[in-house]
């Protein structure tokens, strides 16, 4: 597969529903993958010639200290810069919101995907279940 061109835009929370299911969830339900701040958070979405295959979600938690949460790409797309362009965004967004600090609580198999934006590890590992 050939990607030339990654759109990410702004968009409402309930866009996002969809793909966190098909790439987070697959198993689930769209009531899984909905979270009880969607409605305050900021939310980004990548398209490849005008199909939505990523998302990502950014929280304010203060004034200076942002999280990210429910980043997800479909399957298929992954592996094409498509999470970057993402995450590039909610770096950006946080630069102009003078942002400080960002984090999320990542899966253990993507931490080596944000070490390589010069995020850290933190804190001790997490089994949700």
């Amino acid at each position: 597969m050939e990607i030339n061109q990654i759109y990410i835009e702004q968009v409402i929370a309930s866009r996002t529903w969809r793909i966190r299911q098909q790439a987070l969830y697959p198993k689930g339900s769209l009531k899984d993958v909905m979270v009880d701040e969607d409605f305050d958070g900021t939310h980004f979405a990548a398209s490849v010639e005008g199909e939505l295959v990523g998302v990502i979600s950014v929280f304010e938690v203060d004034k200076e200290t942002y999280q990210f949460r429910k980043f997800a790409v479909i399957p298929k797309f992954q592996g094409y810069g498509i999470g970057t362009a993402l995450l590039q965004s909610v770096f950006d967004f946080c630069v102009l919101w003078k942002g400080i600090t960002l984090y999320c609580d990542a899966r253990v198999e993507a931490v080596s995907f944000y070490k390589k934006f010069g995020m850290e590890e933190k804190g001790q590992p997490f089994f949700k279940g």
